[in-house]
């Protein structure tokens, strides 16, 4: 009969991290996964480089970026911060290096690396991993979490437990939401999950003809109805379906609560920092070195080939006309559509194709300085199970990590005599 302390539920990022560390606590560990290997949605991460966390040294700053939740994080980012996670990696092997915005990677560029950086983790802990294990629901008795029955109708049995199935996002690499079906049935408030951090539908064709194209820094501005509801900076990137880059994905959420209301439009501005009469200007040097030339050929040194026949469209100029034929007013509606290119919302993209999903386990029902739930004594939660908002950048991971390690060392503090064992059914 195998015996544990800590049983945790799920493989990915913050699952591994807990189970690591309540190992190196001298806790025997048993981790349970659905697939057949671990780490699927973590080798997928950050376009298969990982972006590990955000440099953001000070914890203030780096907390603000997760609005209302903010509250709750600061005790286990205090535990576990993004210094923690550099460190911890440089010390398994993973050197990191910092990009633009302060995403932070692998200098390997290589999601395995950090991978296998988590997996020798768990092996110098004599971590027990049971892959192919299907979990049917948590059962309870005396006000905690007795154990955790199996698709084979087994029970499993241990001090403690941590939870970290993950969301709703990506579900081919497991995330499919089970982990909510369990605990509201046990009594926790579900907050109802939804895409976040997920790319645009945009209804125009146009847009889809700039597949490919990327602008590093854009501005977006969310209107409704006439009225504007947000603005945002950064790096903006176009598909055959519509719009993603980091700059959409952080903003994807409000899109997403405005659609409710009705029609959403996106106002792209390709020069963020020109007003209308520096843009006019620069069209004016353009246009003076090429006057005997078509439009269409006049503008490559503004804006990309591809998107010159849309912008012209917009503007109402005639690609075909020659440059010492545009008249003042037709150069300044060019000008004001690379300030302002309308865009409709038709949607977002599902659950498939979001990074992760907002919604989960109401935070006033956590213990934050263990991740322990406050209807369970014994039961931590960790990772995208938790109803936390935040953006793109490394801030997901960074999530993972924290509350994977203070809830692995959490539940290591809980080897009470109450050994896990497996019942047969």
């Amino acid at each position: 009969m195998n015996e544990y302390d800590v049983i945790i539920i799920g493989g990915g990022p913050a699952g591994m991290m807990a189970a690591g560390r309540a190992a190196e606590c001298g806790a025997r560990v048993l981790l349970l996964e659905k697939n057949d290997s671990l780490g699927r949605k973590l080798l997928i991460s950050g376009g298969g480089r990982s972006n590990i966390t955000n440099a953001e040294f000070d914890p203030h700053v780096f907390l603000e970026k997760f609005q209302d939740a903010a509250k709750f994080l600061y005790s286990p980012l205090s535990r576990f911060g993004v210094k923690d996670v550099t460190d911890f990696f440089a010390a398994h092997g993973v050197p990191t290096k910092i990009e633009e915005g302060g995403r932070v990677f692998p200098i390997s560029d290589n999601s395995r690396s950090v991978f296998d950086a988590l997996s020798h983790y768990m092996r110098q802990g004599d971590v027990t991993v049971m892959p192919n294990t299907t979990v049917s629901g948590i059962e309870t008795a005396d006000g905690a979490i007795s154990g955790v029955r199996l698709g084979s109708g087994d029970i499993l049995k241990a001090g403690a437990y941590v939870l970290a199935t993950g969301g709703t996002s990506h579900p081919e690499t497991g995330s499919t939401g089970d982990g909510f079906v369990w605990l509201e049935r046990i009594g926790h408030t579900i907050v109802q999950p939804r895409p976040a951090l997920v790319p645009i539908r945009i209804r125009e064709s146009w847009v889809h003809s700039l597949s490919g194209i990327s602008f590093p820094e854009a501005k977006l501005t969310i209107l409704q109805h006439g009225a504007k509801f947000a603005a945002k900076q950064g790096k903006l990137l176009f598909t055959h379906f519509g719009l993603s880059g980091p700059l959409v994905l952080n903003m994807s959420r409000d899109i997403d609560e405005l659609l409710q209301n009705g029609e959403v439009i996106l106002s792209l501005d390709l020069f963020p920092h020109s007003d209308i009469g520096e843009i006019d200007r620069q069209i004016q040097m353009l246009f003076d070195g090429q006057k005997n030339k078509q439009v269409k050929n006049a503008l490559e040194g503004l804006i990309p080939p591809l998107s010159i026949p849309a912008i012209l469209s917009i503007a109402t100029i005639d690609p075909e006309k020659p440059v010492h034929s545009v008249k003042r007013e037709e150069r300044l509606a060019l000008a004001h559509a690379l300030k302002g290119l309308p865009m409709t919302v038709e949607g977002l993209l599902g659950e498939d194709k979001a990074i992760v999903t907002s919604g989960g386990v109401a935070l006033a029902e956590i213990d934050f300085r263990h991740m322990r739930s406050r209807l369970y004594p014994n039961l931590y939660l960790v990772g995208d199970i938790l109803d936390i908002d935040r953006p793109s950048g490394g801030y997901s991971l960074q999530l993972c990590w924290t509350t994977g390690f203070v809830a692995g060392t959490s539940a290591a503090g809980k080897k009470d005599g109450l050994t896990s064992q497996i019942l047969t059914k």
